[in-house]
């Protein structure tokens, strides 16, 4: 039988727990849009024609033989699920909202040109301004600090619970 001992002694915590909190350890983040394993190479998104090759998705001719899935920005659409989410407001949307669309659009352009999965899902213009939800979580950034560049005002970035969510606010 065992005998319990009369004073609490100190126990030496488990390396993993002491690393979590000295925030040396980082939690894993299970992100469900990304692959699981390496794919084959090549493979071909047959929704938008991105082509896998060398680890990473690419804009390349499409290749005579390859494996076919759909890559994570065209889910991400399909889903109806962002990376990003930017918010326009203030008197200045309403009068400058085409220069402002122009802005969006030509830093979605220079983004996808060299990253296939920076896409913006979608633009909703309300009486309020513009929400423009992003395919990445860079490209609301990429484009709240043209806006900002461009018009000034005041731009705001807002992590939420979600850390493969970002939101930003530009209010000009």
């Amino acid at each position: 039988m065992k005998r319990k001992s009369k004073g609490t002694a100190y126990r030496e915590p488990r390396r993993d727990q002491a690393l979590h909190w000295l925030g040396l350890l980082k939690e894993y983040v299970h992100d469900t849009y990304k692959s699981r394993g390496k794919l084959p190479e090549p493979t071909l998104c047959p929704q938008c024609g991105a082509v896998f090759r060398k680890g990473k998705w690419t804009w390349a001719p499409r290749p005579a033989r390859a494996n076919q899935t759909i890559c994570p920005a065209c889910r991400r659409i399909a889903d109806k699920y962002p990376a990003g989410i930017l918010r326009l407001s203030g008197p200045s949307v309403r009068r400058r909202r085409d220069e402002l669309l122009g802005v969006i659009r030509n830093q979605e352009r220079e983004a996808k040109r060299n990253h296939p999965l920076c896409r913006v899902m979608g633009i909703v213009e309300s009486g309020e301004g513009i929400v423009v939800r992003t395919t990445d979580n860079h490209l609301p950034r990429r484009i709240g600090e043209a806006l900002w560049h461009a018009y000034h005002g005041e731009l705001k970035l807002h992590y939420g619970d979600d850390p493969r969510l970002i939101r930003m606010t530009w209010k000009g």
